[in-house]
């Protein structure tokens, strides 16, 4: 029996506010959001976010990175800044496409990228 991913968890601080985060920034769909746990879902991708009191993950540099393909990596950009987001370097433009890495409000790191 091959395995496959259930679940990408996250922990965070405020777990609505990541919530409207990854649902109004990057289009996710929010099945359930509480105050300790949310579970939203891209597609086949379900992001589990659980509350966390510590300050561990992020005192230690550790932190998880997801990245997503845009159609418009601009207007991503600007959304998720709106939100709190701070750009991490500048967009670059590869050969295979523009590429961007954001910092969130809460120190995980989101790369972009917008396919040619």
């Amino acid at each position: 029996m091959a395995a496959s991913f259930r679940w990408i968890l996250q922990l965070h601080k405020d777990v609505p506010k990541a919530a409207k985060f990854y649902s109004e920034g990057l289009d996710f769909t929010v099945n359930v959001c509480t105050l300790r746990w949310a579970e939203l879902q891209s597609g086949p991708l379900k992001l589990a976010l659980l509350h966390s009191s510590s300050e561990h993950p992020m005192q230690k540099g550790y932190s998880s990175v997801l990245s997503f393909t845009v159609t418009d990596i601009n207007n991503t950009v600007t959304k998720l800044m709106a939100m709190g987001a701070e750009l991490d370097g500048p967009i670059k433009y590869e050969i295979h496409g523009k590429v961007a890495a954001m910092r969130c409000f809460d120190g995980h790191i989101v790369g972009l990228h917008e396919p040619v």
